[in-house]
């Protein structure tokens, strides 16, 4: 007598399982293929294997009252990405790309944290850094389940969409990214948020080096340091780790 087969894993790393018998052929996603336009070529990509992954739209790195603005930072470039995503992550939604939330979020002990990370924005030590109170708020910078470490207000998450913590500039560092992305079969990434030449980059290059294609989307993407950071880091994602694209051309092959 057949038994029934019973589902293991997550779609599509899965099997298919009984007693006596294992089906690991895993299941074909069906594809989506778009033609993408980008700035330096035309790309043929299946939107069944990407994700975006948005980075850092927090509200200490976006928000007058957070972290950067407290230690003097202008952070009105951090927050041109705000009007793009509000159209393209709904438009990505509909046709099943996932949103991935790349969130700096701390433990509150520090224990993973070096002292060279800590002196970034705290190089004195006598200045309000890592895990330190807001002085406008009392919110503590970049902690997990803070208000100066949640995404901005203006940014919608909903159940659906995938929530991964970091604490490095790159997402891949120490955190679930990778393998959340290989369970789900994903092998195309486009990338969001803020800085641009720093987490951004740093994420978009570590995705490079480990195998995925990445597309930068140039006008949900932003920075508060110099203009020739911002240049630098186009520049070196297209001549080295993959692509640029804006939201315009994105919503033009999804919404055709």
């Amino acid at each position: 007598m057949n038994l029934p087969l019973r589902k293991l894993g997550i779609f599509p790393n899965t099997w298919q399982v009984n007693q006596t018998f294992a089906d690991i052929t895993r299941p074909e996603k069906t594809p989506q293929p778009v033609i993408l336009e980008t700035e330096t070529k035309t790309l043929r990509c299946d939107l069944s294997k990407a994700a975006i992954i948005v980075i850092d739209m927090q509200n200490d790195f976006c928000h007058p009252d957070g972290w950067l603005a407290h230690i003097g930072v202008d952070v009105t470039p951090a927050r041109q990405p705000i009007a793009p995503l509000q159209q393209l992550l709904p438009q990505f939604r509909a046709v099943g790309v996932p949103v991935i939330w790349l969130n700096w979020a701390n433990r509150p002990d520090l224990l993973n944290i070096s002292a060279g990370l800590l002196h970034v924005y705290n190089p004195t030590g006598e200045g309000v850094g890592l895990g330190d109170p807001l002085p406008s708020n009392g919110a503590k910078v970049l902690m997990k389940g803070s208000w100066a470490a949640a995404v901005v207000e203006e940014l919608e998450q909903l159940p659906e969409d995938i929530k991964v913590d970091k604490y490095r500039m790159s997402g891949f560092w120490d955190t679930h990214l990778d393998s959340i992305l290989r369970n789900l079969g994903l092998t195309t990434i486009f990338f969001a948020g803020v800085n641009a030449d720093q987490c951004v980059l740093s994420t978009l290059s570590d995705a490079n080096f480990l195998g995925y294609d990445c597309i930068l989307v140039k006008d949900c993407t932003a920075t508060t340091s110099p203009e020739y950071c911002w240049l630098a880091t186009l520049y070196n994602v297209q001549q080295c780790f993959g692509f640029v694209t804006d939201s315009t051309a994105i919503l033009t092959v999804i919404n055709n």
